[in-house]
């Protein structure tokens, strides 16, 4: 069975359905969610700084791990009271999982790229979070990344509905 996935555009309807899914574990993409490729130290931090600003947002979280298969770090992570915030480099995904044992479940990865991203959400057997908004001046790897992603997205995944209102 296919597992499902959402698609998201903007961080505070990530943080928005985490907190309906009661998630306990978030796991982030950093490029170009956290930070855009190739960006600099100032922009990591401050992108870092940013998602840990709005986690009282998702009050059942336990642990937030920002993965990127870049080797680029922060050059500090805040504490956030009551979330363990760990940062993987070099993360290898979705090949290498081994980071990600033992996290409390239910979990999420938010995610651009379907073959990076979505398979670690599959194999974690995770939500996957769909990040996806028009973005310009992707770079040509991620760009193609994305493509084949969108090829392989209905063969691992199944849309599910965004929460709304429901229909009158």
């Amino acid at each position: 069975m296919r597992a499902g996935y959402e698609q998201f555009t903007d961080l505070r309807g990530v943080l928005g359905r985490a907190k309906e899914l009661s998630v306990r574990t978030m796991i982030f993409d950093v490029e170009p969610l956290v930070a855009w490729w190739g960006s600099g130290q100032q922009a990591l931090d401050r992108g870092t700084a940013a998602v840990l600003a709005e986690l009282d947002e998702v009050p059942d979280l336990q642990v937030l791990v920002f993965s990127t298969n870049s080797a680029r770090r922060p050059s500090v992570i805040p504490p956030v009271p009551g979330v363990q915030v760990r940062y993987l480099t070099s993360a290898g995904k979705p090949l290498r999982t081994a980071a990600y044992h033992g996290l409390p479940r239910p979990g999420a990865v938010i995610g651009d790229q379907v073959p990076t991203d979505g398979l670690l959400a599959y194999r974690l057997e995770f939500t996957f979070m769909y990040w996806d908004p028009p973005l310009d001046g992707v770079p040509l790897g991620p760009r193609l990344m994305h493509v084949v992603g969108g090829l392989a997205l209905p063969l691992f995944f199944q849309r599910k509905a965004t929460p709304g209102p429901a229909p009158l």
